[in-house]
């Protein structure tokens, strides 16, 4: 379930904080150990929320932390559907839907 009042706390820093931190590994061991496709400003950018969680990098923080990739998915499509929430205008429930509910409620 998505917070109320506040934003999700981002995949980079449950990754910093609950992770790399504990395991007292740098941002730069974690990198080498990620490999050639990693660099310091990638994984840097998604500490601070300024990069996004993919399909790969899901994938690579699996199996490099012993976690599932839908974990690091899930905690990057809790941020996103919470920002898209916020800023996008509402649609309205079809009114065919609306009477249903509305004759749903009264019997109850």
């Amino acid at each position: 379930m998505l917070p109320k009042n506040r934003k999700p706390t981002i995949p980079g820093e449950i990754l910093l904080e609950e992770f790399l931190m504990p395991l007292e590994i740098s941002q730069t061991d974690f990198v080498e150990h990620l490999g050639k496709s990693w660099t310091q400003p990638k994984l840097n950018a998604i500490i601070r929320g300024k990069r996004s969680i993919t399909v790969p990098i899901a994938l690579d923080f699996a199996d490099a932390l012993g976690t599932t990739p839908e974990f690091w998915i899930n905690l990057q499509n809790n941020v996103n559907l919470w920002e898209e929430i916020r800023k996008r205008k509402k649609v309205r429930m079809l009114p065919k839907l609306q009477r249903k509910r509305k004759k749903s409620l009264k019997r109850s």
